[in-house]
């Protein structure tokens, strides 16, 4: 009688297990939750990078308009596939975008590197200690968020900003909040 449940915990066990796996298996590693989604910006105050010649960029200078917070880095391969569509976006004056160069051991690195692809933001701050990036609970680049015009952030897209998520998600979300300025 005693051998019987011993014999069935090892299956007890491996269906829970199996149950606990499929269920992860289902769900999308990128839908994290935004712990600041309908918080105001956190505080920050970046320095400029090298050779840009402008005040750097904190979140003071966000209220006012509806705009994205991108974080970057030169060593990040996805913000490098990412870049060709952040320049179409300010070539067509959709909506600022700025900038936070995230984590350069080389300070002429961020630079260079949007002096070589194009510099979309208005303005961009260095973070080579991660503060900025950390107040904001960055997990890894490139991560864009959606900041009203309060100051409040709206929205948190990890990963290359594309075509597709610009179409179904940003854009909307812009003319939405937008509109909701207006009235």
């Amino acid at each position: 009688m005693i051998k019987r449940p011993m014999f069935l915990l090892p299956l007890l066990l491996f269906m829970v297990l199996a149950g606990y796996f499929g269920v992860g298996l289902t769900l999308d590693p990128r839908k994290l939750p935004n712990m600041l989604d309908g918080q105001p910006v956190p505080g920050f105050d970046l320095p400029a990078i090298k050779h840009r010649g402008d005040k750097g960029f904190a979140n003071t200078d966000l209220p006012g308009s509806v705009s994205l917070v991108n974080i970057f880095g030169s060593w990040c391969v996805a913000c490098r596939v990412e870049h060709p569509f952040l320049m179409e976006i300010k070539k067509a004056g959709l909506a600022p975008i700025h900038g936070i160069d995230w984590r350069e051991e080389d300070p002429e690195a961020g630079p260079a590197w949007l002096k070589r692809f194009g510099d979309p933001y208005t303005l961009v701050g260095d973070d080579p200690r991660s503060k900025a990036a950390i107040s904001f609970g960055v997990t890894g680049a490139p991560e864009t968020f959606l900041v009203d015009r309060e100051g409040i952030v709206r929205y948190k897209h990890i990963g290359p900003v594309n075509q597709t998520v610009w179409d179904d998600i940003l854009w909307p979300l812009i003319q939405k909040l937008r509109q909701a300025g207006a009235s």
